[in-house]
């Protein structure tokens, strides 16, 4: 009731200066009383600031009136001034509320944001340094692969070295026996170890350069992580009487390359997935690489043992055809000895068997100076006529059989010049088999001390620094 005559007063007051259609204009029943509060003490505002009218006589109910309007406005003013304070405080009472719960809401939501980083900053340490373990093991692999790839050149050069040699062979030496075929494989095999070794040796440079940038990205994602969590916690540990906090400017912006929460954990998942498909792939090479190394081994290990079986068997029988040349070439002098002997004692007997068919041609021919009927053809006209065709057959079978024996002879001659022109390259054929026997003699060497273990290098990563050191300092 005082309220509603408190609010009358008013209202006649302030039509009194502005007029009761201004007054009634300005209030409308949608609008609060709380405006039309604020309105009136606008108005008083106005009014006070009007230079004063010249003095005027006014009634005692203008008195009373005025004095009875001065305490209404007084009255007015303390109810609302009143109703502002209670405003206040409640506004005071619930913002202190909003403010410390959304203040201890920001910092629970920072200490899950820092575990949540802490928590990635972990996983992302733990898998850099698989990263790196895993790049010196394939570093190491790689190197024991160009370690064998090296180890094939001195097989290679001998092989090659042997093929050489036994090229210096002459006449029929020179034939195309299994030691040439088992060389010649040989040589092919080499080529296709080697071939096979730098394959892998590329793969394995190639997937290093893979971890190497596998290895970057999660560097650079840890950097960030650390350098983020820093911040999170610098944040966490400010106070409201912190000196380094201040009003900024437009603190609320959106800053250019932002991401969500999705985008932000989908990144650091496809750079763990990342380095845990490529160390996949380097396992696998690395096994692949062993393995391959040991078939290769096997491969040129035994066809090592059939090229030396090919080569000692050639060797052996190079050694059995010598002995037997020599043999032969040591029964032909004899033959030709004798044979040279009986040549001398054809030619004796033919010399005698000349001599005695003088002798029967002299005495025939004397004889047949004899006179008269003594020139009888009697018993030993008969026995030298006999005698002369005895001489001549004989003369001419020994005629015959010594020349028989002279070309005998001299073919005998002819091929045991023959057999020791061969026996000569059969020997530096030989030479030359000894001489790859003691060229593959190095590979049986290399074999054996090819066999002692293998250090292993102490672990370090791609950057030499045996401990993981980050960018973060």
């Amino acid at each position: 009731m005082v309220r509603n005559v408190l609010w009358s007063n008013v209202v006649s007051a302030r039509c009194l200066e502005t007029g009761v259609g201004s007054c009634y204009r300005r209030r409308s029943p949608d609008k609060p009383a709380r405006a039309d509060y604020l309105n009136i003490l606008e108005l008083r505002s106005r009014m006070s600031a009007l230079p004063a009218k010249p003095g005027l006589r006014l009634s005692v109910s203008e008195w009373h009136s005025n004095n009875h309007q001065l305490s209404a406005t007084a009255e007015h003013e303390r109810l609302i001034s009143s109703v502002i304070r209670q405003d206040g405080r409640s506004l005071r009472n619930e913002t202190n509320c909003k403010t410390t719960w959304d203040e201890s809401d920001t910092r629970r939501r920072l200490s899950d944001r820092v575990w949540d980083v802490s928590r990635w900053k972990e996983a992302l340490e733990t898998c850099a340094q698989k990263v790196d373990e895993e790049m010196e093991a394939l570093t190491l692999s790689k190197e024991q692969t160009e370690q064998a790839l090296t180890a094939t050149v001195t097989p290679l050069e001998v092989s090659t070295e042997c093929l050489t040699l036994r090229e210096g062979r002459r006449g029929y030496e020179l034939v195309t026996d299994p030691v040439d075929e088992q060389l010649k494989k040989e040589v092919e095999l080499i080529g296709r170890v080697q071939q096979v070794l730098q394959q892998h040796i590329d793969k394995a440079f190639e997937q290093l350069c893979v971890l190497q940038e596998v290895r970057h990205q999660l560097t650079a994602d840890l950097q960030n992580k650390m350098d983020a969590l820093d911040i999170d916690m610098s944040c966490l540990s400010l106070t409201i009487k912190s000196p380094q906090i201040s009003l900024k400017t437009n603190p609320t912006r959106i800053p250019s390359g932002s991401s969500t929460p999705q985008e932000w954990v989908q990144f650091s998942q496809y750079n763990v997935a990342r380095a845990q498909e490529a160390m996949q792939v380097s396992q696998q090479m690395r096994e692949d690489m062993s393995l391959t190394r040991a078939q290769l081994q096997n491969e040129l290990e035994t066809q090592r043992r059939a090229t030396e079986f090919a080569l000692r068997k050639r060797n052996h029988n190079e050694e059995q055809a010598r002995d037997e040349l020599e043999w032969q070439i040591k029964s032909t002098e004899g033959e030709m000895t004798e044979m040279e002997s009986d040549i001398h004692g054809l030619d004796a007997d033919l010399q005698a068997k000349t001599a005695s068919l003088k002798l029967a041609h002299t005495r025939l021919e004397n004889r047949t100076n004899r006179p008269g009927m003594d020139l009888c053809r009697d018993e030993v006209q008969h026995g030298l006529v006999g005698e002369v065709h005895q001489l001549e057959t004989t003369i001419m079978a020994l005629k015959q059989k010594l020349s028989e024996a002279q070309h005998s002879l001299q073919k005998m001659k002819l091929h045991h010049a023959r057999m020791l022109q061969d026996l000569s390259r059969k020997q530096e054929a030989l030479s030359l088999e000894q001489r790859s026997m003691n060229t593959r003699s190095h590979l049986t060497s290399a074999s054996c001390t090819g066999k002692t273990p293998v250090l292993l290098v102490p672990l370090m990563n791609s950057s030499g620094r045996s401990n993981l050191q980050l960018l973060a300092q």
